[in-house]
């Protein structure tokens, strides 16, 4: 049995589909198809295509009739608004109008009123949601599904692979990875955790996986640093301002990737609660802190 591999890159990172096979045609043809899954995802709901179903969506804010979404679209944002029941109103996916205000890479830190002017526009309480008819009421609204559109792709790629039969690879969406089986070996993969105050290369961890998914976050993704304060992109959706005191990087195993990464979100906004949050939520977890200190059930694997 031969791995094949097919790397690309989507999603703002580097990606990689692996699949176990016995013959070469049907691997490509598969991973072809799992590529195109991906691509499909990104270009339906990426905010930089103003040809996307995302945008038009916000397109039609301050429309009182809004707009009528597709079953798939409907069902992430039923997703979407569990996980802003369950996280307190943190997980919002209508808090990216934010980076309006943020320029990380310019190192600017917003005005009040940059702020100030913004917030009237977050706040999924503040959406009508009922499926399939979206209506964001207040023009200058948005939805951005960055918080968890990457996962989602990966946890679909994994179902276009599975599906053609395949139940040994990988799919690894910009380290997001979503495990389809182990080696035919029956040996697990190992997946490396980014060391959060390394480079993209050095792990802090090592995790053993034969099935199931693993999402990464942290706050070496987006930042700079002013006067010995790290600003990042874990935006309180209720102050617009960075979390205070959260991990520097959180991982979590579950069965999807769409559950893992947005699990690792919760935590990182829940700011010093995430450790005691992820703890009772029951999954696999590492938190690492600023200091490069190890919690969670997977901290045995660090060195």
């Amino acid at each position: 049995m031969q791995l094949y591999r097919r790397d690309f890159t989507a999603m703002a990172g580097p990606c990689a589909l692996q699949v176990y096979a016995t013959e070469t045609a049907g691997a490509e043809t598969a991973l072809q198809a799992a590529l195109a899954e991906v691509r499909r995802i990104e270009a339906k709901y990426s905010r930089y295509r103003p040809d996307s179903l995302l945008s038009r969506i916000n397109a039609s804010a301050g429309q009182a009739e809004g707009i009528v979404v597709d079953a798939e679209t409907a069902g992430l944002l039923d997703y979407a608004a569990t996980a802003h029941a369950q996280s307190g109103g943190l997980f919002d996916i209508s808090s990216g109008v934010l980076r309006r205000a943020w320029d990380f890479r310019a190192a600017r830190l917003p005005a009040a009123d940059e702020l100030e002017a913004l917030l009237p526009l977050v706040g999924w309480s503040r959406l009508h949601w009922q499926r399939p008819r979206l209506v964001l009421p207040v023009q200058g609204m948005e939805l951005d599904f960055g918080g968890f559109g990457k996962e989602y792709a990966a946890d679909r790629a994994a179902a276009v692979l599975l599906a053609a039969g395949f139940q040994r690879g990988l799919v690894d969406l910009a380290g997001d990875l979503r495990i389809l089986g182990p080696h035919p070996d029956g040996s697990p993969w190992r997946v490396g955790i980014r060391h959060p105050r390394g480079g993209p290369e050095q792990a802090i961890a090592v995790v053993e996986l034969a099935s199931g998914a693993i999402a990464s976050s942290g706050d070496y993704e987006r930042y700079f640093e002013q006067d010995g304060r790290r600003y990042s992109h874990i935006l309180d959706p209720r102050s617009g301002w960075p979390v205070e005191g959260s991990s520097a990087s959180v991982s979590v195993v579950a069965d999807r990737c769409l559950l893992a990464g947005t699990a690792t979100t919760i935590a990182l906004l829940k700011g010093a609660q995430g450790p005691a949050w992820l703890a009772e939520l029951g999954l696999p977890w590492l938190a690492i802190g600023a200091d490069g200190r190890a919690q969670g059930s997977l901290a045995h694997n660090t060195g």
